[in-house]
C-alpha cells in the first residue's frame, strides 16, 4: 500500500482522530471546473503562498458553495438539478448549488462565463469595467449570482458542463471540502485573464506537461489535480473529453496506521505524486 507518512503536528492530529479524541472538521460543499481549450490545454491558477488552504498549489478554478447558489430564481438551461443530483449522488438543492457555484467560481477566477442571453447562446465577451465590477462584487459576496444573471438577462448554461469526479478532503485537514469536479470548454470569443484575488499566476498548459513539471519539482499539484490531469492525457480533443461517459466515484484519502507509523493513503493502487 502506498501513501505519505505523517509526522509532527499532522501525525499527532491523525492519531487523535483515529483514537476518537478529535472529531474531523465537516467538509464544505464545493465545485471546481477543469476549463479546456483545444490543444488539449487546461487552465490552472497558482494559489498565493499566503492562502490557508493549498498554498502555492496549481489548481483549477473553484471554491465553496454560497448558500445563495441554490436560489431557484436563477435562470437555467440544460440538465436539471435533479439530473445533476443523480450523477453526483446529491439532493436536488445541493446539486443546483454545485452547478451554480461551478459557473460562478469559473467567472470569478478566470473571467469566463458559462451563460448566455438564451438557452442556445453564450456570452461572447466578458471584458470591460462593468464586467469587472460585477466579478469583484461576486467575490466579496455583495452581489448574488442570481441577481447578477437576472440584472444582465442571462441564463446559466448547465449543458456546457460535464461531470468528471468527486473528491473529499482527508479528515486530517483543518479545512475540508466535498468537491465535485466538472469539465467545460472555453466558449468561443471568450478569453481568460489574470484576475488576481486568490491566485498570483495563471497558465494554460497541456496536462502531460503539467504532470512533467510536477515530477520535476517546477510546480506543486495536489493529488486530485494530479490525478485529473493524468486522466486527461489520453484525450486528443476537447470534444473527446466532453463526450466521455464518467462513473463518478468518490475519493477521500484515508488515515491509516501501519507498523506504528501513520500514513495518508487513497487506495492500494494509487500512490500520491505518481500516475
Amino acid at each position: 500500500m502506498g501513501g505519505i507518512p505523517l509526522s509532527g503536528e499532522f501525525g499527532e492530529r491523525a492519531r487523535d482522530i483515529l483514537a476518537g479524541r478529535v472529531k474531523p472538521v465537516p467538509a464544505r460543499d464545493a465545485a471546481t471546473v477543469v476549463l479546456l481549450r483545444e490543444g488539449v490545454e487546461v487552465y490552472l491558477l497558482r494559489r498565493k503562498a499566503s492562502m490557508a488552504f493549498a498554498a502555492g498549489a496549481y489548481v483549477f478554478p473553484g471554491g465553496s458553495v454560497d448558500p445563495r447558489d441554490a436560489d431557484h430564481a436563477i435562470a437555467w438551461a440544460g440538465p436539471s438539478p435533479a439530473e445533476w443530483g443523480a450523477v453526483f449522488r446529491a439532493d436536488e438543492r445541493i446539486a443546483r448549488a454545485l452547478v451554480c457555484a461551478a459557473v460562478r467560481e469559473t467567472f470569478e477566477e478566470s473571467g469566463v462565463l458559462l451563460a448566455g442571453t438564451s438557452p442556445e447562446s453564450v456570452v461572447a465577451d466578458t471584458t470591460g469595467d462593468d464586467w469587472e465590477a460585477d466579478r469583484l462584487a461576486l467575490i466579496d459576496r455583495s452581489l448574488s449570482f442570481a441577481d447578477f444573471l437576472d440584472r444582465r438577462g442571462l441564463v446559466l448554461r448547465a449543458d456546457l458542463l460535464r461531470p468528471w469526479a468527486h473528491w473529499i478532503t482527508p479528515e486530517i485537514e483543518h479545512r475540508r471540502f466535498d468537491t465535485r469536479f466538472f469539465v467545460a470548454a472555453l466558449p468561443p470569443g471568450q478569453r481568460t485573464r489574470d484576475v488576481g484575488g486568490e491566485a498570483d499566476q495563471v497558465v494554460w498548459v497541456r496536462p502531460a506537461d503539467a504532470i512533467d513539471q510536477s515530477k520535476n519539482g517546477q510546480i506543486f499539484l495536489m493529488p486530485p489535480t494530479y490525478r485529473t490531469l493524468g486522466e486527461l492525457c489520453d484525450h486528443q480533443t476537447v470534444a473527446d473529453v466532453l463526450g466521455t461517459e464518467r462513473e463518478i466515484v468518490t475519493f477521500m484519502p484515508e488515515i491509516v496506521e501501519m507498523d506504528g507509523e501513520i500514513y495518508i493513503v487513497l487506495d492500494d493502487d494509487y500512490r500520491f505524486g505518481s500516475a
